[in-house]
């Protein structure tokens, strides 16, 4: 039994360990920061508040139906209310039904009901959209942390490398080949390349807290992306010219279609301010009944008609229609109108501006994939050339023919070549992914 207790512990200590070293993909960010996300949250609950104003515009169509009840006794002189004969006391009781119904009211309630509908759906279009912008903050701040890694890894071989210079530049030393003046511009090195990695640890800590904030996620320690080298993805992304990009994206980008719901929106809106014109008739019926203690049977019979007799014998129906004609008002329905038309012409030019908007951040992240990708060429082959200066420079220098100091530089310029070119590669990897984006291809580092 005790066996069986340990082996139960320790494979939940296993559990518990594989949980926190878990190590998240991009696609596992993306799902869980679109689940988590506060603001997105938000967003939801305004979606769940426009499909509440749906069911109460479907609720204005319908009958409304109200009762009312009151039981009162007057000590004194009082009325019978249904012999009208003066009385010292009584206990009276009167109950109601009412019910009205809308027949008309200038499509009012029809065009709220249309517009409850179109707002529900603008407000999914709104949440989409938010989403999308969660995605690519989620794959910036993902590849952040991959760069940092990157970087921290050359940093750590960088240093590798400047230790044996280290050792053998004390050898020289000793033999007497080199200076010791020499030794302690190496011992420079490697000290400012060990600031290097304590800087690129801490970036690496850094994007890791940005990330997991943007998950909701509170335990930084533990939190980490998978690792590995992630090369350049394949794309075709480029064969398409920038307008069959835009033309794409225009059908299902959400910000688009959040545009487009704005401007039905304004246009319901209009119309549901127009109805004020129009005259409103409603329907209307009317059920009520009372009792009273006074009310006897006969003037022979002084007993008291009973409670559920007096309320079939006493009751009472009303029905009729009413009419209501606007006729002034102080300008207000004109000037509403003439507000709703406004704000139709601003949501139709705001539509407008979104697209051009839309198509300037397509021709932008293009232009910014082709210049990237270019740098990032352009980064390799200095790295290239920086590698066979620095070789050369080593074999100078292990000869005494280079001092310490020229040898530094040429060692500096290949960490910083070592750091461009990895800089450049996430940021093309980044504009890559925004572009893909645009053209509806769903975000992945594989």
């Amino acid at each position: 039994m005790k066996l069986k207790i340990i082996a139960v512990l320790v494979l939940f200590s296993v559990g518990i360990i594989s949980a926190q070293q878990k190590k998240w993909t991009l696609e596992e960010c993306v799902v869980y920061a679109v689940e988590n996300n506060l603001t997105i949250a938000q967003f939801e609950l305004d979606l769940e508040n426009a499909k509440i104003d749906k069911s109460d515009a479907i609720g204005n169509l319908l009958p409304n139906l109200n009762g009312d009840a009151r039981l009162t006794e007057n000590l004194g002189l009082s009325f019978n209310p249904t012999s009208q004969e003066p009385v010292n006391s009584q206990l009276n009781f009167t109950g109601n039904l009412n019910s009205s119904l809308t027949l008309f009211d200038g499509l009012r309630n029809i065009n709220r009901l249309n517009r409850a509908k179109l707002n529900a759906i603008a407000s999914q279009y709104r949440l989409d959209d938010l989403k999308d912008d969660i995605r690519l903050n989620v794959a910036n701040s993902y590849l952040q942390i991959l760069s940092s890694k990157e970087s921290l890894k050359v940093f750590k071989a960088q240093y590798a490398v400047t230790e044996q210079d280290l050792k053998r530049t004390k050898e020289l030393v000793e033999s007497g080949v080199v200076p010791r003046g020499d030794l302690l511009e190496i011992e420079a090195i490697a000290a400012n390349q060990q600031q290097q990695i304590i800087n690129a640890e801490n970036t690496i800590v850094i994007a890791k807290i940005g990330l997991a904030q943007l998950l909701q996620i509170t335990d930084y320690n533990n939190f980490d992306v998978i690792d590995g080298a992630f090369e350049i993805p394949p794309s075709d992304i480029l064969n398409n010219s920038p307008k069959t990009i835009y033309d794409k994206a225009i059908t299902f980008r959400n910000d688009i279609k959040f545009s487009e719901a704005s401007v039905v929106l304004a246009e319901e809106d209009l119309k549901i301010t127009k109805g004020s014109l129009y005259p409103t008739l409603n329907a209307f019926i009317n059920y009520n009944t009372r009792y009273s203690d006074q009310n006897l049977k006969s003037f022979t019979d002084l007993s008291i008609i009973p409670f559920t007799e007096q309320l079939y014998r006493f009751d009472g129906v009303s029905y009729g229609f009413q009419l209501n004609v606007p006729i002034f008002n102080g300008f207000s329905t004109k000037n509403n109108i003439k507000r709703s038309k406004i704000n139709v012409e601003k949501a139709k030019l705001q539509l407008e501006q979104d697209k051009l908007a839309l198509e300037t951040n397509i021709n932008q992240a293009y232009v910014d994939v082709k210049n990237s990708y270019k740098s990032y060429e352009a980064a390799e082959k200095t790295l290239e050339a920086r590698k066979l200066a620095y070789d050369y420079s080593k074999e100078r220098f292990n000869v005494g023919l280079m001092n310490a100091f020229d040898f530094s530089q040429a060692q500096s310029r290949v960490d910083n070549a070592e750091a461009e070119v990895i800089r450049t590669k996430y940021d093309y990897i980044f504009r890559l992914k925004v572009l893909e984006f645009y053209f509806g291809i769903p975000l992945s580092v594989n």
